[in-house]
């Protein structure tokens, strides 16, 4: 009988959550560096936006790896409303250089201001959240290092 080989199938997530409390310098720090050390050893990949009480991160690798993290992102004790925006096949990796970017919302950019109806990825189509996360990603706003 022959053997079927498993293919292991590529992801990309996108989810929102809300910070409980603060987000301090030291809850951030928290959450990358378990996301670093982490996401290296299981070969994960993406982005994290931060900023006006909110969390937007991009999570990419291998299905079963990334579903049991998100499960561990919504039991989380630093997030609420978990949402999950996009989940998607993909063929080639956005972030493979970021075990996790880490990208600063602005409270001065009007386009991810609370009060601009573009920028609310709780109601917007997760295609339209993930294209913003991209832009902001390309903007150069990222604050930590590539992972190679």
């Amino acid at each position: 009988m022959d053997e079927i080989k498993q293919r292991s199938v590529t992801v990309r997530l996108l989810y929102v959550s809300r910070a409980v409390g603060p987000q301090t310098t030291t809850v951030t720090d928290s959450i990358l560096s378990g996301a670093l050390h982490g996401n290296r050893k299981r070969g994960i990949t993406g982005a994290l936006c931060q900023g006006q009480g909110m969390y937007l991160q991009v999570l990419e690798g291998e299905r079963g790896v990334i579903n049991r993290l998100y499960n561990r992102i919504t039991q989380d004790r630093r997030h609420q409303d978990v949402e999950l925006l996009v989940l998607e096949e993909i063929t080639q990796r956005r972030y493979a250089d970021w075990a996790m970017a880490h990208v600063m919302l602005s409270e001065n950019d009007p386009m991810i201001q609370l009060k601009h109806p573009e920028f609310d990825p709780y109601s917007a189509p997760g295609q339209t959240v993930m294209a913003m996360v991209h832009e902001l990603f390309a903007a150069g706003n990222r604050i930590r290092k590539p992972s190679v």
